[in-house]
């Protein structure tokens, strides 16, 4: 005999607020009834309502901001790592707003791991950009670039809030040539998190590009911390193949 599952409370609230979010009762970007509220309407604990809101959050539905509460996660920005488009343009192809802002520039010793990356002898320095990157009025991603100081002289005099592809493409004569990519999965901590409005340890999505230019040469690392619920990586292998036979 079948015996059909009851589903927890906690499942139940899961539940609900899906079909909320799916029939557009609760739109994009939304922000939900506090937790206290959302425990009254369900006739429950608060405990209960968090386990449902956790589950949500895991699967990329809704996410919460510090000290703000609850929203419904925007849809997910797609991304083709082997693409030549810079972020702006990417964004924009996809009809989303996007703004990018200057944390930090500075020249810094390059650390042991970025000098083993870049192929750069012990000691050597480094311009460090930190930025941050909004998509419809939501930090979804904090970068650290680290470009090498002897190729982009005066660069962090420039407004840095412009795309770096154009800049080196107008002010170096410098184009991308191909790129070497690391991602995996890693958890915000520090300014990372606070500046994208994240608790402690939250999930992150880490992708560290090694990129050379029309040359073969190193001139730059990017280190992208994404909210993991706003990106999907999607690879298209006609794109790599087409690439693959101009050469």
């Amino acid at each position: 005999m079948l015996i059909e599952k009851v589903p927890t409370q906690a499942a139940a609230i899961r539940q609900s607020l899906v079909a909320q979010i799916s029939t557009g009762s609760l739109a994009a970007s939304a922000k939900l009834p506090s937790e206290r509220d959302l425990s009254e309407l369900f006739s429950t604990t608060r405990i209960t309502v968090k386990q449902a809101l956790l589950r949500l959050e895991a699967e990329g539905c809704i996410y919460r901001e510090n000290r703000r509460g609850w929203f419904v996660t925007p849809s997910r920005l797609e991304y083709n790592p082997i693409t030549k488009s810079h972020f702006h343009l990417m964004v924009e192809r996809q009809q989303r707003k996007v703004v990018t802002k200057v944390i930090s520039a500075s020249t810094e010793l390059a650390s042991p791991e970025l000098c083993q990356k870049m192929a750069l002898a012990p000691g050597s320095k480094l311009h460090r950009i930190r930025r941050l990157r909004y998509v419809d009025n939501r930090a979804v991603m904090f970068v650290a670039h680290y470009l090498k100081p002897g190729i982009f002289p005066g660069i962090l005099e420039r407004d840095l809030s412009q795309s770096l592809t154009l800049i080196y493409q107008e002010h170096y004569g410098i184009q991308y040539g191909r790129s070497s990519f690391d991602i995996y999965p890693t958890a915000a901590y520090g300014s990372v998190a606070s500046h994208l409005k994240l608790a402690e340890g939250s999930p992150l999505l880490l992708i560290t590009r090694i990129n050379y230019d029309q040359t073969g040469q190193v001139i730059d690392c990017d280190r992208e911390f994404w909210r993991h619920d706003a990106v999907r990586i999607s690879v298209d292998s006609q794109i790599l193949v087409t690439d693959i036979a101009r050469l």
